[in-house]
């Protein structure tokens, strides 16, 4: 009984894991599919002279879209070998280090359109939006090194887990 119990807990925990990264993602592709392109049609009309700077946010968004869903996927791919009692698995860890980069693609990406966020801030005097830049490129990074250092934590947890295979 004890076991069942544990078992479905376990599932239950990863099932909404899954939930929250779906969601997530379907968040994510609902602003890529309707809001940008609906900024994009009124950008020139609300900012003539600015419209490059906002049309280089909104694509650099699109293009921080792929790694995003990217990195949902392989966070998927992770909780499913968790699923599968694959987590101290090479899988694992490659699917880590897809994440890191991931991570540090977003970051990269929004990063390089700081400047352009600049733009937009002294035009609207916002500086609340260069915050806002800050803060998706500084949790991207973050996401980025968290999975690196998991990566690493997790390949020194193999490598004794194979070590103490062969002693037994």
């Amino acid at each position: 009984m004890k076991n069942t119990k544990a078992a479905i807990l376990e599932k239950g925990s990863t099932l909404f894991l899954k939930a929250a990264v779906i969601a997530a993602g379907l968040a994510a592709l609902a602003i890529c599919l309707f809001a940008l392109p609906a900024v994009w049609t009124h950008t020139p009309d609300e900012y003539p002279d600015i419209a490059y700077a906002l049309y280089a946010i909104i694509f650099a968004a699109w293009m921080a879209a792929i790694p995003f869903f990217v990195a949902l996927y392989q966070v998927l791919l992770l909780v499913s070998y968790v699923d599968k009692n694959k987590a101290f698995s090479e899988l694992s860890a490659s699917a880590l280090k897809r994440i890191a980069y991931c991570g540090a693609t977003v970051s990269a990406i929004f990063a390089a359109v700081l400047p352009f966020f600049y733009i937009w801030a002294q035009k609207e005097d916002a500086p609340g939006l260069i915050v806002i830049c800050l803060i998706l490129s500084v949790v991207s990074f973050a996401v980025a090194v968290l999975a690196g250092v998991f990566r690493r934590l997790l390949r020194e947890a193999i490598a004794m887990k194979s070590e103490n295979d062969l002693t037994v």
